[in-house]
């Protein structure tokens, strides 16, 4: 199951943009406001103690609602890739229109057009489980399920990367990507939560460069889904990086 089937060197690009992509979502306007709170929420404490710096409580809890966000992404890549496997006589087409959508969904974030879906959100409840393990984690799974505005666009562009894989292994291990990268900036807040919290302050009103960035991003994918270029930028790293063929 580990070898060349789940890591190669055809896949580091979709690799990196998931990672990338992760990271974007956590800068998004529907994830960075609420970071402090749900770190709050999920300690079982008051936004003075986790300001205080003095609640070890909040690493544990974010750790653990990292592994709720992480299991439903991963099964997420796993539903995505069977669906692309099952659909592989039409993978051009597929390719096709994801291209198109991902672009779409680029030029929405640009404000170059607006898509009235998006706007709208779904959440699951959690209930009042804030202060315990099991908590936290069910609060990163409802996290996952809650298909933000901000977030939908991005994660359905790494979904659509996963169906044209057509690997289950790959699509999990995409997916694994994708979820790091949100993941590993939850916990360095924690972490270090006065420090984050004064430089998410600070990073507040740059969230319109974020949108752009993420736009301009996601039509620049879409693009590659449409021309096959992910294959051509797999040559040329393989051409310019050769150990990188001794991957998988």
């Amino acid at each position: 199951m580990f070898g060349i089937e789940v890591i190669d060197a055809a896949l580091l690009p979709s690799l990196l943009i998931a990672l990338v992509a992760g990271m974007i979502s956590f800068l998004s306007p529907c994830v960075l406001p609420i970071v402090p709170p749900y770190l709050a929420y999920m300690a079982g404490t008051s936004m003075e103690d986790v300001e205080s710096g003095k609640n070890r409580k909040v690493i544990i809890a974010a750790l653990f609602f990292v592994m709720g966000l992480s299991t439903v992404f991963m099964l997420m890549g796993i539903a995505a890739s069977a669906l692309g496997r099952t659909i592989l006589q039409y993978q051009n087409a597929m390719t096709i229109t994801g291209g198109i959508i991902v672009m779409l969904f680029g030029l929405h974030f640009l404000d170059i057009i607006r898509i009235p879906f998006l706007y709208r959100e779904a959440r699951i409840d959690a209930g009042d489980r804030g202060g315990s393990i099991l908590g936290a984690y069910i609060l990163g799974v409802a996290f996952a399920f809650g298909w933000t505005p901000c977030i939908g666009p991005i994660l359905g562009t790494i979904l659509f990367l996963v169906i044209e894989e057509g690997s289950v292994s790959k699509g999990a291990i995409m997916m694994a990507f994708y979820a790091f990268g949100l993941g590993l900036p939850f916990l360095l807040a924690a972490v270090f939560i006065r420090r984050s919290m004064v430089m998410m302050n600070r990073f507040k009103k740059h969230m319109a460069k974020v949108e752009r960035i993420s736009g301009v991003l996601l039509w620049t994918i879409g693009l590659m889904m449409l021309t096959g270029s992910f294959a051509d930028l797999s040559f040329w790293l393989l051409e310019r990086f050769p150990a990188l063929a001794s991957i998988g």
